[in-house]
């Protein structure tokens, strides 16, 4: 079934992006994963406070108060905890990740391909570039300093994101691959709890140049036309599809409550992921729906066996832009 309209398709192609207002379902779609999460952070709350980094187990508070107090307390970046992705960096066996069964139900909601499907077609592999984004009050996060226990930094992981292109953070392999960006908040995402914001028609510009930051990849200001800059409020069940080409960005969380979001992708089945050391799945297959994966326990061991293979080598580079280029000086 088709989700989307000519209209959307076509504002999508034209501008770059398209939000799609209550496509989701909280009750069905979104509560789930929550609920998922908020074990994730019980289980992370009382490995704290067994070793004195917070002050309490805070059982009584929300998820959002829970995890600002724990965020308060350890002085630490605790996103890795709940991604379902890897580390870029130091990958080992005990590195954290998040991908239980309700995580991989949310890459496989039939109502999200159907829309998926409608701007990439029939044949759609889940990418592997996904995250889920803890995004807690600007307030509370420490510095941008690496954190030795998980490998991730303030910043790109929970703080303000800056100006980037989805295509611009995975490797040149990539550049032609029908790449999908769909971005879709858990609780609210208005202007104060940090929302995205978009440049429109910045996909025709091809893939601009990154410089590598201490908040994450960017592309540097002057590449881009900031007064067209559109910040895009959402609310839970709403998604935002973006081209892989589409200049975007978040703002900070001034809000007092945590702001969390799925970040994920799709592209054609056979076209390069640009992080092919992630593994992929078979999301949406028409022409041969057998190979589809429909196994949340062999899509997380994917993860684990992945994990286990870094923690022997690690890549060397997830992305094409090298520290000290001339252009970012």
């Amino acid at each position: 079934m088709n989700r989307l309209t000519p209209e959307q398709v076509e504002h999508y192609e034209l501008e770059g992006y398209v939000l799609v207002r209550s496509l989701l379902d909280y009750e069905r779609d979104i509560k789930p994963v929550l609920d998922e999460y908020a074990q994730v952070l019980d289980r992370l709350a009382h490995d704290l406070y067994g070793a004195s980094e917070i002050e309490s187990l805070y059982e009584d508070q929300s998820f959002s108060d829970r995890m600002i107090a724990c965020y308060r307390d350890s002085g630490r970046v605790l996103s890795q905890y709940f991604d379902c992705s890897l580390p870029q960096a130091g990958t080992t066996t005990e590195s954290p990740i998040w991908v239980g069964p309700e995580v991989f139900r949310s890459l496989r909601n039939e109502t999200l391909l159907d829309a998926v499907e409608d701007l990439i077609g029939s044949e759609g592999y889940s990418n592997p570039v996904q995250h889920i984004r803890i995004k807690p009050p600007q307030s509370v996060l420490p510095d941008n300093r690496m954190d030795p226990k998980t490998g991730s930094k303030g910043g790109f992981d929970a703080g303000v994101t800056p100006w980037h292109q989805d295509n611009g953070v995975v490797q040149a392999n990539a550049d032609e691959t029908n790449m999908l960006t769909v971005w879709y908040p858990l609780t609210r995402a208005t202007i104060e709890h940090g929302c995205l914001q978009v440049i429109p028609r910045s996909h025709n510009d091809g893939v601009l140049h990154h410089c590598r930051t201490v908040s994450g990849l960017a592309v540097p200001d002057p590449m881009l036309e900031l007064d067209s800059a559109v910040p895009v409020p959402m609310e839970p069940g709403d998604v935002l599809f973006l081209t892989r080409r589409t200049c975007h960005s978040s703002l900070p969380n001034v809000s007092n409550e945590v702001r969390i979001s799925f970040d994920i992708r799709y592209n054609p089945v056979g076209q390069p992921t640009g992080r092919e050391v992630f593994p992929g799945f078979v999301a949406r297959s028409r022409s041969n729906p057998e190979r589809e994966l429909h196994d949340p326990e062999m899509w997380a061991q994917s993860w684990y066996d992945a994990r286990e293979r870094l923690s022997v080598k690690n890549w060397e580079h997830y992305n094409r832009w090298r520290v000290n280029d001339g252009v970012c000086a």
